[in-house]
C-alpha cells in the first residue's frame, strides 16, 4: 500500500483531517524559504494534536545547525526532512531519523544524488529545481523514479488528486507526498481536495 504524506500544514484543523482520513504522515515547514513556514509555537501546536501511529516531519532547508537543534527540542517531530544541499555527514549529526529531498528539475541529471545520502531514512524526489524550496506544484518525469535503491522513496511533486493514482501506477513510490495540490490557498488545505486525494491514492 503506498503511503501518504500531507506538508505544508499550517492549521491543526487540516493536520487533524488528514490524520482522520489515513494519512500516515504530516509535514511543517519552518524554513523562512518558503510560503507555508510556520513559527516554532504553530508547528508544536500541530505536532501535539496529531494521534498515536501519524509520523510528524519537520522540513528545514539549509539552516544552521542551531536552528535545526531548536527545532528539534521545541517541536520534537518524529523526523525531520532536509530540503535544501545539506550534505549526508551534515544531516545525520542530529541523530534523528530523515528524510533528504532531491531536486528533479533537472531530469535524469539529478539522479546521480540518490547515493549521496546513505543515512537518510528516504529520499523524497520532488519536481523543483535545484536550490528551490518545495511546494512549488512542479512535475517531474515519474518515468525516471529508480526502482533498484534500498532506501524508500517518495514521490512529489504537482501530485493533484486527479493525477496521483496514475503517478503511483508508474513510478511505483514508498509513498507520495502533497502540498499545493490539495490547497486552495498556500498552506490552507481544501478538505475536498484532500479527501478526494487520499481516496485516489487508496485507489490505485
Amino acid at each position: 500500500m503506498t503511503r501518504i504524506k500531507c506538508c505544508g500544514m499550517t492549521r491543526v484543523e487540516d493536520a487533524l483531517l488528514a490524520a482522520e482520513l489515513g494519512a500516515d504522515a504530516i509535514g511543517v515547514v519552518l524554513t523562512t524559504h518558503s510560503k507555508r513556514q510556520v513559527s516554532l509555537q504553530q508547528a508544536r501546536a500541530i505536532v501535539e494534536a496529531m494521534p498515536p501511529f501519524v509520523t510528524t516531519v519537520a522540513l528545514c532547508m539549509d539552516d544552521e545547525a542551531n536552528v535545526v537543534q531548536e527545532i528539534i527540542d521545541t517541536v520534537r517531530p518524529s523526523m525531520l526532512q532536509f530540503h535544501g544541499n545539506e550534505i549526508d555527514e551534515w544531516c545525520k549529526q542530529f541523530g534523528q531519523p530523515y528524510l533528504k529531498a532531491i531536486a528533479m528539475g533537472e531530469g535524469a541529471a539529478a539522479l546521480y544524488q540518490l547515493h549521496d545520502h546513505p543515512h537518510a531514512a528516504g529520499l523524497l524526489l520532488d519536481g523543483h529545481g535545484l536550490g528551490e524550496p518545495g511546494g512549488t506544484g512542479k512535475l517531474f518525469d515519474w518515468s525516471l523514479m529508480p526502482h533498484d535503491l534500498k532506501q524508500p522513496l517518495l514521490l512529489a511533486g504537482g501530485l493533484t488528486p486527479e493525477n496521483v493514482a496514475a503517478a503511483i501506477r508508474m513510478a511505483r513510490p514508498w509513498a507520495v507526498d502533497v502540498s499545493s495540490g490539495i490547497e486552495s490557498a498556500p498552506g490552507i488545505k481544501d478538505h475536498g481536495k484532500m479527501r478526494a486525494f487520499i481516496a485516489a491514492v487508496r485507489s490505485a
